[in-house]
């Protein structure tokens, strides 16, 4: 592999996690003489990485604009949460049959440390623990299939399950939500908590489309550039 290949690896690794995390938004511009003074390279392998991103769904490019962090349209973003809410469903189901006592035990951890985020009002730390929460259940399910799976739509959503925490409230809310679904799991009750996950996973999507809306106008308040 040649050193320029390597390092847009290294890049689009980086902005990867840059864009889960938040750090870039979606809808944010990623400019290619910005990122490149950042990684202190050329734009070769900036570009290069970039390419690799839009391959995966996580930036596109737009006319005018250049390369975005990807924001789908709504009939997508439904299509996305509408896959996401049926697996997360079945995971939890499948959690309150199978979920062993140590895994038990690690959801009660998570869910307590994510009660003093809440009163801390510390988004950030709650942002990790809910993914911390989620994955629990994943793994909780015992199919190994399943868990790839639910964790490749997740990382495809996250920037925007992400957004839902700048609604304000929405951290106390979520921690509710969280409570039915886990007091389910461990009392055994895989219906109660297949529906439950279904319906908060329901209000996560209403705020992303939230989130959506608000890009969207901003975007068409912004002056369009004019060709070169």
């Amino acid at each position: 592999m040649s050193a320029s290949k390597t390092f847009a690896e290294k890049i689009r690794q980086t902005l990867a996690d840059d864009i889960l995390q938040g750090v870039y938004p979606p809808g944010a511009r990623l400019d290619e003489m910005s990122l490149a003074r950042r990684f202190n390279l050329s734009r070769t392998p900036v570009r290069e990485a970039l390419r690799q991103l839009i391959s995966t769904g996580l930036v596109e490019m737009r006319p005018h604009r250049g390369a975005i962090v990807s924001l789908p349209g709504r009939t997508a973003l439904a299509e996305m949460f509408e896959v996401m809410e049926e697996m997360e469903a079945t995971c939890a189901r499948l959690a309150a049959q199978r979920i062993s006592p140590a895994e038990r035990a690690r959801l009660e951890t998570i869910h307590r440390e994510s009660a003093e985020a809440v009163e801390a009002d510390d988004r950030e730390s709650y942002r990790k623990l809910n993914f911390n929460f989620h994955d629990a259940i994943y793994r909780a399910a015992h199919n190994e299939f399943m868990l790839s799976t639910a964790l490749a739509i997740r990382s495809r959503i996250a920037p925007f399950r992400r957004a839902q925490f700048d609604i304000r409230g929405r951290l106390s809310k979520s921690y509710d939500e969280h409570g039915a679904i886990m007091r389910s799991i461990i009392e055994g009750d895989g219906e109660i908590a297949s529906e439950a996950m279904r319906a908060h996973v329901g209000v996560v999507r209403a705020a992303s489309y939230d989130y959506i809306h608000g890009l969207e106008l901003n975007e068409e308040k912004m002056p369009q550039a004019r060709p070169i």
